[in-house]
């Protein structure tokens, strides 16, 4: 039979504090500290010839600094692009007009986020508004691809510029030299 004292009642009890302490701080974590309030943010469109891997609720960074979420995800049946809505933070409302965007990727392996280059137009982008200069996401898979399968890595026509002749004689003679 086992011995209960105050000194076990009270480290189980600090142990199953602490395992819900680690709960909360893991469900702040993967919730970006958003309970689901709206917040003061604004909505902005770009359009996409190809995502990549980004996905809603992938952050939007200007210089490596957080200023949104992707908010929404769709396909446009017309021109078949994929349009991303942006939810940019209302203290960021003096984006430029000419401010491009781009898929990137937090290293090589690493999640999807849009990049937001601001330019030096004086309008700036009204609330839902749409970014007109996009950049795709960059496929690495494909890249790799082409590379490996493209040849030897040597453009078309330096095989002849390459080769040695098999008679020596046949080189051009060097200036002030006669054969």
């Amino acid at each position: 039979m086992a011995i209960r004292g105050p000194r076990l009642e009270f480290a189980v009890g600090a142990f199953l504090l602490l395992a819900l302490a680690s709960l909360l701080v893991l469900a702040l974590a993967s919730t970006n500290r958003q309970f689901g309030f709206g917040g003061d943010t604004y909505p902005l469109v770009a359009k996409f010839t190809q995502l990549g891997q980004l996905r809603a609720n992938a952050p939007v960074k200007i210089g490596g600094v957080v200023v949104g979420q992707v908010s929404k995800i769709d396909l446009d049946p017309k021109t078949f692009q994929s349009v991303v809505t942006l939810s940019i933070d209302g203290r960021y409302q003096d984006l430029s007009a000419d401010t491009s965007a781009g898929i990137f990727t937090s290293g090589l392996l690493g999640e999807s986020y849009i990049g937001l280059s601001p330019g030096g137009d004086p309008e700036s982008l009204k609330p839902g508004d749409e970014i007109a200069f996009t950049q795709p996401a960059v496929d690495l898979l494909q890249l790799v691809g082409k590379y490996m399968f493209s040849g030897s890595g040597k453009p078309a026509g330096d095989d002849a510029a390459t080769e040695a002749p098999a008679d020596p004689a046949a080189l051009p003679a060097p200036e002030g030299q006669t054969p």
